[in-house]
């Protein structure tokens, strides 16, 4: 007779597998829409062009546009109606990094494992790239001929409030170079990411169940969740900034605390902030017994981010 611990056992290694599956195939089918979308480096302007591909396939987890295909999935809706918007989520996720990583910003060299945008192409060609992958992106979503116009125009307005200011992404990098050099509570940092990780991931998620015609109650769940998931994110994301390598994680480690930046382990030590990362992580999987749906996936999403070692 198999034990009940041995059936949670095969489950769980069972569902791992399946995410891994999933997480490689929905990668290969992003790049591959990516490569579709985006113009080729032969193109003029050509160094432009070639930055913006510099960027977008330097590897990168595509943790957006896979939470959109995860989301929408777990609803019923086929790949087909979800992939625009995805890799849409990718260019604005990926114009973030470009421009984040300037001088004027974090003034960092290494991003994916590969130097940033800026040191491989000049400041200013760097500029125009961000620039360039943010409008295609609401572009790209406003010429999808497989979503009605009006679904199209409320993806672009949800996309756009997380993107912008004053309660998306920009605002939250405004606050987080504000906080550099000072002390700041734990509200403020949540704040600080919840908009500055958060928003977009929540987006991300939001965007896929609205593809689904997802009923409000539905979305409500979702957003909580994706809120819970951005902020486990970031949580891990700086615990690896201290404990983790450069060719683990694709990036400087130990700069945020170099430059003074207001992170969880810098507010509470690593071991209180794997602490947190715990609970935010429970809180994320507790939401999804609201929604009626298989959720085994994306409960399995949330276990990648609380161990996930780059």
């Amino acid at each position: 007779m198999t034990s009940s611990s041995e059936t949670i056992d095969t489950q769980g290694v069972a569902h791992d597998l399946e995410l891994r599956q999933f997480l490689a195939q929905a990668r290969s089918r992003v790049d591959a829409e990516l490569d579709r979308l985006l113009p080729g480096e032969s193109v003029p302007p050509t160094k432009l062009h070639s930055a913006i591909r510099w960027s977008v396939f330097a590897g990168g987890k595509r943790f957006r546009p896979l939470l959109t295909l995860a989301v929408g999935q777990t609803f019923g809706v086929a790949e087909e109606l979800l992939i625009r918007t995805a890799s849409a989520l990718e260019l604005v996720h990926t114009y973030s990094l470009i421009h984040d990583d300037l001088p004027c910003m974090d003034n960092d060299d290494l991003r994916r494992g590969r130097a940033t945008c800026h040191v491989q192409f000049g400041e200013a060609t760097a500029i125009l790239a961000g620039d360039a992958l943010q409008t295609l992106a609401f572009t790209i979503i406003s010429e999808d001929p497989r979503l009605a116009p009006e679904k199209r125009l409320q993806l672009i307005g949800d996309m756009s409030r997380a993107s912008g200011s004053p309660r998306g992404m920009v605002a939250g990098q405004a606050l987080d170079l504000d906080a550099e050099s000072r002390n700041v509570t734990a509200e403020e940092l949540e704040q600080i990411h919840q908009l500055k990780t958060g928003a977009l991931i929540i987006s991300a998620a939001r965007c896929g169940a609205m593809i689904a015609d997802a009923t409000e109650h539905e979305i409500e769940a979702v957003t909580e969740y994706a809120a819970q998931l951005g902020l486990l994110f970031q949580i891990t994301d700086d615990v690896l900034d201290v404990t983790s390598t450069a060719e683990a994680i694709g990036k400087t480690p130990g700069k945020d605390q170099r430059s003074e930046k207001a992170t969880y382990p810098n507010l509470h030590g690593i071991e209180e902030a794997r602490g947190l990362a715990l609970r935010v992580h429970g809180r994320a999987r507790a939401v999804l017994d609201q929604i009626e749906r298989p959720t085994a996936r994306l409960a399995a999403i949330a276990d990648y981010i609380l161990n996930r070692t780059a």
